[in-house]
Formats: structure tokens, sequence, C-alpha cells
């Protein structure tokens, strides 16, 4: 998604994203080969308010992100199926650190679904609030 947005905002959000779905595949293979159960926190959730607040300031952006919301319910069903693999992943384990580990990619996921839903949201807004759509020209009595 972020090498197919013209938008900068949006690009630098999907990139984010998606360097925390790499952070999360090597933290994995380093569990798997015995390595470090550890994983520093993300800071996708803190970067992105500054996106938004840009896109909310730049119009054109919100019109061309309208265009898409496939890949915004895309990317919700990747994240909501990331969330479930990596809790049923702590269920299956015993170690405390690795459920801690597992659940803590498990809560990330959670927020990048959070971001993402964002996204679409606004994206929607003119389409379900009649108020946005047909009477924002309209003057103060």
């Amino acid at each position: 998604m972020a090498a197919e947005t013209p938008h900068r905002g949006l690009k630098s959000v999907f990139s984010m994203l998606a360097a925390d779905e790499q952070k999360h595949y090597d933290t994995i293979v380093a569990m798997r080969e015995g390595g470090a159960v550890t994983m520093a926190d993300t800071t996708v959730l803190e970067n992105t308010r500054n996106v938004f607040e840009g896109i909310h300031a730049e119009k054109t952006l919100a019109e061309g992100m309208r265009k898409e919301h496939d890949a915004f319910q895309y990317a919700m069903k990747i994240e909501a199926d990331s969330v479930r693999l990596y809790e049923d992943m702590a269920k299956k384990e015993s170690g405390p650190a690795i459920i801690a580990l597992l659940q803590k990619i498990a809560d990330e996921e959670k927020k990048h679904y959070n971001i993402v839903e964002n996204l679409y949201d606004y994206t929607l807004r003119p389409e379900y609030f009649l108020e946005w759509r047909e009477f924002t020209n309209l003057k103060p009595l």
C-alpha cells in the first residue's frame, strides 16, 4: 500500500506499519532459532497522530483516500488475522517470556488495526454523516 499511494502521509504510515511487521517477523525468527525473547516497543501509533493532523488539513488527500477502501479493508483483515495468530500462538506456549512477547506482538497488531480502521473511517465520514456532505455550505443563523 505504501508503494501504491501517491500521498506522502499515507506512504509514511504504511511504511511504518510495514517496518513493524518486519520487526515482528524478525522477532519470531530469532525466537525460533533460540535467540533473545525481546522486542523494542512500537512508536507507530504516536507517529501517525501527526500524519492524521496533516491528512485532515489536506482535503485532496482525503478525497483520494476514498478510492482506496478495498485496500483499507484488506489491511484491516490482515491485522485482525495477525492478532488472532499471535494470541493463538501465545495460548500454545508454556514459557512466560515467550507468552508475554507474543501477547506484546498481538497488542501491537491491535494498534495497527486501529490505525488502519481510523484511516478507513475517516475516508467514509462524508458517506455516513449527512451534515458533513450536504450541510457544510450553510452559514450559521
